[in-house]
């Protein structure tokens, strides 16, 4: 969660979580779902949305992944973050606004302790990506940004995308999660449009759910449908995530605007 920079301090809301069938959810004082984990399986990816986060992988060859940075916009309950750790073990870094949030997920979600490969900065998402430190560093970003009622993404201005792209390494992705209503969704597409390119921004169909993710690529590219499929069945054997599913799901922007 973040809020704009120049919004004036806020009250932050309640973090709590609820236990059901085996798997523990996150919540910020609402029954909106921020995240969950399976109690017997803490470091995998339960929720569909969340596994096609992981999109980005299709587009990375996996000899690289020991050199890769992933980063995390939004903490939620540190299921990206700690697969990017724990099952991918690459350096991570995830930016969260609230200080519970982190709390939470070290007591109740499994989220390991900062190393030399993870760190976890309490910050305004929108201020801190704007450090130089980060500038072209990244080569996963995963933007999940949602306040406590999860009506809308709290970062999605064109100047935003535009600062995530600048964190980008030439060759990296952006995956966000869009939940809500189609207008919304439209709206924010545009302006990742507007800040990548059209050529540079893929989408899946919407889960049951309703959420929506959206990838952004530093530098567009048309890989071969024949390279994809030989991705997504290394990631699905490799690390257990429906990649091959995701290929039916899964389309360039531009391919599905003209179909």
């Amino acid at each position: 969660m973040a809020r704009p920079k120049s919004a004036p301090a806020v009250e932050l809301p309640e973090v709590n979580f609820s236990d059901y069938g085996g798997v523990r959810c996150l919540h910020l004082g609402t029954e909106w779902i921020q995240g969950s984990m399976i109690l017997d399986a803490p470091y995998d990816i339960e929720l569909e949305y969340v596994q096609r986060m992981m999109a980005w992988l299709l587009f990375t060859d996996p000899a690289r992944l020991t050199r890769f940075h992933a980063m995390q916009l939004g903490l939620g309950a540190g299921t990206l973050t700690k697969f990017c750790r724990k099952k991918l073990r690459v350096t991570t870094t995830a930016i969260e606004l609230n200080p519970q949030v982190l709390h939470a997920c070290r007591g109740w979600f499994k989220l390991p302790a900062d190393d030399s490969k993870l760190r976890v900065v309490i910050a305004d998402a929108a201020e801190e990506i704007r450090n130089p430190m980060w500038q072209g560093v990244v080569d996963a970003l995963q933007v999940d940004l949602y306040d406590h009622e999860a009506a809308a993404p709290v970062l999605d201005s064109a100047e935003f995308y535009a600062d995530c792209r600048r964190l980008l390494s030439d060759d990296a992705c952006m995956t966000v999660n869009l939940f809500g209503r189609s207008s919304s969704y439209e709206r924010s597409v545009e302006k990742m449009v507007e800040a990548f390119g059209i050529d540079a921004v893929w989408a899946f169909k919407p889960t049951r759910e309703g959420n929506t993710v959206v990838l952004a690529q530093r530098t567009p590219s048309r890989p071969k449908r024949e390279v994809l499929m030989e991705r997504a069945e290394f990631i699905q054997s490799r690390w257990d995530l429906p990649a091959t599913k995701w290929l039916r799901a899964f389309k360039p922007l531009q391919t599905k605007l003209s179909a």
